[in-house]
């Protein structure tokens, strides 16, 4: 009889923590999720492209900025002279990256430093982990990214941070 109480007590209690949601157990909720909004404008593109190009040219870089809508497709893209032809399908990349993931591609660059766990971003589709992808955020919701490439990576971050600054001037 005791062993049929023990049992059921046992049976009551699993079923208890079985039906506590997951996320509950874990210390800390993550953070809301971004939204996506309506696409960028052609004329939101061209202050993002503005602001960047002017950024690259103060410092004398020479880059190709990329401006993605908010279902990744290209709305501009610009080379500057002399820059290398590589840095068109990384500028996308990273474009594509900050759009898919809803994060700058500097955020999978840092993790990815950290080692471990975070080597598992080298297999995450669609991720670059190298600084110069930026979601462009309007009212709160991702309405598209800049990429930027032609330097090192702090030196895109710069530039496209900058271009994202230009839009909310």
């Amino acid at each position: 009889m005791k062993i049929t109480k023990l049992l059921s007590l046992f049976v009551i209690t699993a079923f208890l923590f079985a039906s506590v949601p997951v996320g509950a157990q874990q210390p800390g909720a993550p953070p809301p999720q971004i939204l996506y909004g309506a696409p960028i404008s052609l004329e939101q593109a061209k202050k993002v492209i503005a602001g960047a190009e002017a950024e690259a040219k103060k410092n004398n870089w020479n880059m190709v900025i990329v401006v993605l809508d908010s279902g990744g497709n290209l709305v501009m893209l610009e080379r500057m002279d002399g820059t290398q032809l590589g840095s068109i399908e990384v500028a996308k990349d990273k474009a594509y990256s900050a759009v898919l993931f809803r994060a700058p591609t500097k955020m999978m660059q840092d993790r990815l430093a950290q080692g471990g766990v975070y080597l598992r971003v080298l297999k995450l589709r669609g991720a670059m982990p190298g600084d110069g992808g930026i979601p462009i955020l309007v009212d709160g919701k991702v309405v598209g990214a800049v990429g930027v490439s032609g330097a090192a990576f702090e030196e895109d971050g710069q530039v496209a941070k900058a271009g994202v600054d230009a839009l909310t001037k």
